[in-house]
């Protein structure tokens, strides 16, 4: 490891002294993004990862007085993987700028792929406002290049944070709208109802018995054979609960379903919420009593 250190370091002088030496207009700057390129893999054999970031940065910089901009981009996105294992903020920092000039060559599925990246940097650190952006940016961008799955992936990402960030109306216009879409896709059709269900759950987030009961009515509309699925009498049984503020009920609905269909995490959250709320009514009422 003490080996390719040095290796690096020896690279990078060489690169700096072709830099700050005469040379024909342009050669200069290729002769020394071949040098800073074997620093930064030298750099990574050492898992030096911040002077890998580094000399990455560099070697963008000679890529673009070089007017080499897709090399440049991708010294950039080389530089984000370096800078991931220590610092995230510098990582998402680099892929922007590899993002910038891949917008600005017209490689938009590169700068969606790099967006997507960005909110995932983001989505491990828990900074969820942040990693809403960023979905959003990529679901915008994979939509403008027609790539329809990777889209929804994202908008389903910013639903599921839009929740747990109790921002519920968001995230129900988004399953709402890709249940919507997904209908008519031979092979989407069957999600439709987890989609529905999701939505629904954000409903009963918001303590409204009469807008989850109207979003049954719209969602059996929408799919006639949501109607007879498990998950339409879930949130009807569950709304059924709420609006006779009936505990032990609602908590005997969830254990049914879970029984059957057991819930992830996510949805686990967004139940215990609904509980927490029905619990804080009952002892309102009680005190008033």
């Amino acid at each position: 490891m003490g080996d390719h250190l040095v290796r690096a370091e020896e690279f990078e002088k060489k690169a700096e002294k072709k830099l700050n030496g005469w040379g024909i207009f342009g050669s200069k700057y290729e002769d020394a993004a071949d040098l800073l390129e074997k620093a930064a893999n030298s750099y990574k054999l050492a898992k030096s990862w911040d002077q890998a970031g580094k000399a990455y940065l560099k070697l963008a910089d000679c890529h673009l007085k070089s007017d080499s901009k897709h090399d440049a981009a991708n010294a950039y996105a080389e530089a984000a993987k370096c800078y991931k294992k220590v610092d995230t903020n510098e990582a998402a920092s680099c892929l922007e700028r590899a993002v910038n000039i891949f917008c600005e060559i017209g490689r938009l599925n590169m700068a969606a792929r790099y967006y997507k990246e960005i909110a995932e940097y983001y989505e491990s650190d828990q900074k969820l406002e942040q990693a809403i952006a960023y979905f959003e940016k990529a679901a915008e961008f994979f939509q403008n290049e027609e790539v329809t799955t990777s889209a929804n992936q994202c908008n389903l990402k910013v639903a599921q944070y839009a929740a747990q960030l109790e921002q519920y109306e968001k995230a129900i216009t988004i399953y709402e709208e890709i249940a919507r879409h997904s209908l008519n896709n031979n092979l989407l059709k069957y999600s439709v109802k987890g989609y529905l269900l999701t939505a629904g759950m954000c409903h009963l987030c918001k303590a409204d018995v009469v807008s989850i009961t109207n979003a049954l009515e719209k969602y059996q509309d929408l799919d006639p054979t949501f109607s007879g699925t498990r998950e339409c009498k879930f949130l009807a049984d569950l709304a059924s609960a709420i609006d006779e503020e009936d505990i032990a009920k609602f908590t005997d609905v969830v254990k049914e379903f879970d029984s059957m269909t057991p819930l992830d995490s996510w949805k686990t959250t967004m139940l215990l919420r609904v509980k927490e709320k029905l619990k804080a009514k009952e002892l309102e009422e009680d005190d008033l009593t």
